[in-house]
């Protein structure tokens, strides 16, 4: 039985209702984790020199990036669970490449491109993304090409592909719980079924 004073945070079982601030976090908190691991890397182990390669991390985080490129490219829900599938999908195709933090802006901002034009009926131009990457539109060009060809072309993912994932996120997180696992597990049903408009809020403290 839970506590009453929960130290959890309730998300919604369905990605579509979560906050989206608080996905684009874990998201980015999952690139982090990917980045740390991979700059830790012998230098026999890291990859070549790619078209995503910069001379040297940029002067943002990957939260602070992702969070912008969300905001202002409107990133839905699917989208960026989608981000992560395609680095899975192009490690799997491409051993060498790796996402450090050399190449993970330059990832993020193309994948998202991507992701946007593969899901939404409605999307930006290509010139609007590269303004909200930070890069320009030829470059944003060639990478997205790149990309294709490192997925194969293989951009979409199923309903249960994104759900997976999405579980996963909020699994790894030691403070987050789903809904339907929060009411398993003894929590009070009424405080679990939050609306979508405080999906993802903490749990009051019972008096």
């Amino acid at each position: 039985m839970l506590e009453a004073r929960s130290p959890f945070t309730v998300m919604p079982d369905s990605y579509f209702e979560a906050d989206i601030e608080r996905l684009t976090q874990l998201v980015a908190n999952m690139f982090s984790r990917v980045v740390q691991h991979n700059d830790r890397l012998p230098m026999g182990h890291q990859q070549k020199p790619t078209r995503f390669h910069s001379r040297a991390p940029p002067n943002i985080t990957i939260n602070e990036y992702l969070q912008r490129v969300s905001k202002y490219a409107s990133l839905e829900p699917a989208c960026l669970l989608l981000l992560l599938i395609y680095v899975d999908r192009i490690c799997e195709r491409n051993p060498s490449f790796t996402i450090s933090s050399l190449t993970v802006h330059r990832f993020i901002i193309t994948a998202a491109t991507i992701a946007c034009k593969t899901l939404c009926d409605a999307y930006c131009t290509n010139l609007h993304y590269a303004k909200v990457g930070g890069v320009s539109m030829q470059e944003l060009n060639s990478l997205e090409v790149e990309i294709l060809r490192m997925m194969g072309w293989h951009l979409v993912a199923t309903q249960e592909q994104l759900e997976q994932y999405y579980f996963t996120l909020v699994r790894q997180d030691p403070q987050l719980i789903l809904q339907s696992e929060f009411v398993a597990a003894g929590g009070s049903d009424s405080a679990a079924r939050l609306p979508p408009g405080l999906a993802g809020i903490p749990l009051p403290s019972a008096n």
